[in-house]
């Protein structure tokens, strides 16, 4: 007994040598309060009682899916032991959000006493149940730099969420330094190898919990990181002495009990620096539990065991023995309990042999009581089922999530400057997804940004897959490779298989591979060769905005400014990382980034396009809202046609109308000024020599492209060429094609003469002009740009577009004449022809004087997808500037887009129309002075708002089946949308 004592005296003053003087931690807000509730409950409660209060039992609300025993978990068994052992809270697992409120409702009404609800949700309730949100791991958040707030943000909301489940303690935040990269059961869940990082982040994330009415508990005390053994499954051994302890592992929990801490776990370790007993886990060691936390310390929390049901501690103390010595070394709540009479009896007989007194039990009896008081449990309410899964699931979190992912993302390697992608018109792409078996989110969002051909390999692929798949990829210059690991942990070799890494090799070797990795960090390990990639972002876990977001850095929608957590091996040391910058393209979000509430906005929204499509006004449209550069709203509504039985899509390729002026003529103009080569100031003769002797020789390019130079409004072409029988006059029309008629109106019934644009352009230049001056809103002068582009800078009009502005914006679907390379099914109808060219107008342009133009013109002509229009007008919005290029000057957009008569009341600027001085509904009632855009016959409108950095794009087929139908403007269906977005940003301010 003598050398038990010795022993013991010793190692505590082992602990006194390399522990520094006890600290004074500062107490957590729960202790010492709402003393009456306290004392009027505890009065009632038995000696026996008084120990149920210190225990918390496992539950699941779904047998079916139960990780652990359901035979002691099932709500049977669980409501059993609240009845007649009276224990003092529930730990739950598997389940759903509906079945464990309701599970939580009637355990708490059969309950003497309100029992504690807790759960692990280190990383939200989805690390437990379904249909609820998950935030990031730990480790993707030790990758951010700074930022603590948003960490701050997360743990209030998980707080929110979980008190609305009816949950009182999250086991979180893990304040475990991982410094071990083999260690099979911190790793992910950890903060980083960093201690001062990780003790930031674990105090911002328990502070947040803790200002919003959760209690937390942190673990895995004193330090978990740095061990090879999961103690789910045996007793892992940290074999480093009590200064390494006490300088590093311990750092993280003295900075949480510095700031209010809780509760604190204590993990399943046998620390012979600290206890040198044999094969005694750390929860039940009294110098661990009460010498060093308690005195040295001096935490006055709640101290947890970890799941006493674990490898860790039964396989040396089984049978309830390790209840009993969990409390005796100094523990208040027994997590887990495998057999709850057992323990009970086993503490009672602890007591009476004088290990443990009453008194202690008494005491943390008490603590549990204020605890409870603290969460409100001296109120209890029980929870609400209505709105729940609406409740746990809020858009502020999925901000939270998008937020802490971007600034998470680690560019590890970056080869010249390879990201963010550039040149976009220099490269042909392909993306590679490894790991997955059909398109992924991934890819999708790349998609947003230029062409890309997709594809795709499962984990376990054969050799023929491999094999075609490498054959396939000969043709392009840049890979995009995804590497998709479906498991974050070790013992799975982080979910990469011997397929996917032969496959992942032999990319990486083509020299122009960027490679994303969606999984642990420590995968890069597992990883043949991976610096040999182009370009490598971690991004440490597979989610969908991992992979969205991923996407977006690689073409500079946003920066990369994350930074390893750990050290991975020689290549990828701790706070490895390199920056890249946005470079002004589009991002995609939701509407929450940008001050607006995404179920408001869509309400509004869909009720205005539902108008539209119920009123009949166009089968269906496209809408798609940016603001400060973030693209909020995309949505597809209604069908191709009223009868047909195809939906609209996003990628669906809309006739443009007249937005080809200023999507196309416009552009081609700024362009050629900047490059001084088109003056506004001259006149049509100076770039038409045609128009010498006209009586438009002398009319200003000003005037021309502000609709007053008294052109006149259109001419009506196809009547020209028409005898008065109706039949078609020489040299205009065939009903057959040949070298004579090449040109195709509509489909393979009528084609146009060779030289007929000749004819148009006589047409133009010998018509007269309007008697009085003033705004007339003209076709003609935009059917000649094309010809004026091309004799200024020696291309074709759609070439110079696409070759200068299109491919480099990466709007490869704007183009003229779309059926050369995109299905029927690709591209809205619009009319049903019925007096010019007898037939359903499809893949070919609306606009009659365009068709007898070839389908290419300068007023109309243009087709494209919403997402690439916004390209265009998002260049317009920030001055020239996209995708890292100048390809505008900002003087070109500031003069173009400007009100270039108000003194004669004209809105227009140069081809842009504006608001109107007074309302009058050609722009949204709330748009800017500033602002600028245009609308399309066929149901079209763009606008874009510099004041609000607004960009807009509504895309819809009105004039199906008939261009009759005017209910689009009578509605104000395009301007109300916009509208709607203004009001709400009003709202704000």
């Amino acid at each position: 007994m003598k050398n038990k004592i010795v022993i013991l005296c010793l190692s505590l003053l082992n602990l006194c040598v390399h522990f520094s003087n006890a600290q004074i931690s500062t107490p957590p807000g729960f202790l010492h309060k709402n003393k009456q509730w306290v004392d009027s409950v505890f009065a009632t409660l038995t000696p026996d009682e008084r120990i149920a209060q210190l225990i918390m039992v496992a539950a699941v609300s779904d047998v079916k899916r139960a990780v652990i025993d359901p035979k002691t978990s099932n709500p049977a068994a669980v409501e059993k032991l609240i009845r007649e052992n009276k224990v003092g809270g529930v730990v739950f697992f598997q389940g759903g959000p509906v079945p464990q409120a309701r599970l939580t409702n009637h355990f708490q009404s059969i309950s003497k006493v309100p029992l504690l609800i807790a759960m692990d949700a280190e990383f939200g309730l989805a690390m437990r149940i379904d249909s609820t949100v998950r935030y990031p791991y730990q480790m993707t958040l030790g990758a951010i730099q700074g930022n603590n707030e948003l960490i701050y943000e997360m743990g209030a909301q998980l707080a929110k969420q979980a008190r609305r489940l009816g949950m009182h303690i999250n086991f979180a935040p893990v304040a475990d330094v991982n410094n071990n990269p083999d260690n099979p059961v911190i790793s992910f869940r950890s903060f980083g190898e960093n201690k001062y990082k990780v003790a930031d982040k674990a105090v911002a994330y328990m502070k947040g919990m803790q200002d919003n009415g959760l209690l937390t508990s942190a673990k895995h005390f004193p330090g978990h990181g740095d061990t090879g053994t999961d103690s789910h499954f045996d007793l892992p051994v940290i074999a480093h002495d009590a200064k390494r302890i006490d300088s590093l592992e311990l750092y993280p929990f003295r900075a949480l009990m510095n700031n209010g801490l809780s509760g604190m776990m204590i993990a399943h370790l046998s620390i012979p620096a600290l206890d040198k007993t044999p094969n005694l886990p750390s929860t039940l060691s009294k110098p661990i539990v009460t010498d060093l936390l308690r005195s040295q310390l001096g935490f006055e929390g709640l101290v947890y065991s970890d799941a006493m049901n674990m490898k860790g501690v039964t396989k040396y103390f089984p049978d309830g023995k390790a209840d009993a010595m969990g409390l005796e070394a100094g523990m208040d709540i027994l997590e887990f309990t495998e057999d709850v009479n057992k323990s009970i009896a086993e503490i009672k007989k602890s007591i009476a042999e004088g290990k443990i007194t009453q008194a202690e039990i008494d005491f943390r009896c008490r603590k549990v009581l204020e605890a409870k008081a603290w969460t409100g449990l001296n109120r209890y309410k029980p929870v609400d089922l209505n709105n729940l899964y609406e409740d746990l699931n809020p858009k502020a979190a999925e901000l939270t999530n998008r937020l802490l992912t971007e600034k998470a993302l680690t560019v590890l390697k970056n080869d010249n400057n390879l990201l963010p992608l550039r040149e976009l018109d220099t490269l042909k792409i392909a993306s590679v997804s490894l790991g997955a078996d059909t398109v992924t989110t991934f890819q999708k969002t790349l998609q947003l940004y230029t062409s890309v051909d997709h594809y795709f390999i499962p984990a376990k692929a054969t050799e023929s897959q491999i094999a075609e798949l490498k054959a396939k990829l000969n043709q392009y210059n840049l890979l995009l490779v995804g590497v998709h690991l479906g498991s974050i942990s070790p013992r799975s070799n982080y979910g990469l298989t011997e397929p996917m890494n032969a496959v992942l090799e032999s990319l990486i070797a083509t020299d122009k591979a960027v490679v994303s990795v969606f999984g642990n960090p420590y995968a890069l390990n597992k990883i043949k060769k991976p610096e040999g990639a182009k370009a490598l972002i971690m991004a440490y876990q597979l989610t969908p905005y991992t992979q969205d977001l991923s996407a977006q850095l690689i073409f500079g929608a946003i920066p990369g400014s994350g930074k390893l957590p750990v050290t991975v091996n020689k290549l990828f040391p701790y706070n490895s990382g390199m920056d890249t910058p946005a470079i002004g393209r589009l991002k995609y979000t939701i509407p929450e980034e940008v001050g607006l509430d995404t179920k408001t906005i869509t309400f509004k929204i869909d009720s205005i396009a539902n108008v539209a499509i119920t009123q009949k006004a166009t089968p269906g449209c496209v809408v798609q809202l940016a603001k400060d550069g973030k693209v909020f709203f995309r949505k597809a509504y209604g069908k191709h046609t009223y009868e047909g039985p195809q939906t609209v899509r996003l990628t669906d390729l809309y006739d443009l109308a007249s937005v080809t002026k200023i999507t196309a003529s416009t552009l081609a103009l700024m362009s050629l000024w900047d490059r001084k080569k088109f003056d506004l100031d001259a006149t049509m003769k100076d770039y038409l020599p045609d128009f010498k002797n006209s009586n438009k020789a002398d009319l200003p390019w000003r005037r021309v492209l502000t609709h007053s130079a008294r052109l006149k409004a259109f001419i009506v072409l196809w009547k020209e060429a028409q005898n008065p029988d109706g039949s078609w006059k020489k040299k205009t029309f065939s009903t057959k094609m040949s070298k004579r008629y090449p040109t195709s109106v509509v489909g393979d019934s009528l084609f146009i003469f060779k030289d007929y644009d000749k004819t148009i352009f006589k047409s133009i230049r010998d018509s007269p002009l309007n008697e009085k001056e003033g705004y007339v809103y003209s076709d003609l002068s935009f059917i000649l740009y094309p010809q004026i582009v091309k004799s200024l800078s020696g291309e074709n009009f759609e070439d110079y577009l696409k070759n200068h502005y299109y491919h480099k914006l990466g709007a490869n679907s704007l183009t003229f004449n779309p059926k050369r390379f995109y299905k029927l099914e690709d591209i809205v109808p619009t009319e049903r022809d019925t007096f010019f060219r007898m037939a359903q107008l499809h893949g070919q342009v609306h606009d009659e004087a365009a068709a007898m133009l070839g389908g290419l013109s300068g007023h109309a002509g243009l087709f494209g997808d919403a997402n690439d229009v916004m390209k265009v007008w998002q260049m317009y919005l920030q001055q020239g500037y996209y995708g890292g290029q100048q390809l505008l000057s900002k003087d070109a957009l500031v003069e173009f887009t400007r009100y270039q008569y108000p003194e004669e009341g004209s809105r227009r600027g140069i081809g842009f129309d504006k608001p109107t001085f007074k309302y009058s509904g050609n722009a949204p009632r709330y748009a800017s002075p500033s602002s600028f855009g245009h609308t399309g016959y066929t149901g079209i409108m763009t606008w874009a708002d510099p004041a609000w950095k607004l960009n807009y794009v509504f895309l819809s087929n009105r004039v199906y089946p008939t261009r009759e139908n005017s209910r689009i403007s009578t509605l104000n269906i395009r301007t109300a949308i916009m509208d709607v977005v203004y009001q709400e940003l009003l709202k704000k301010q």
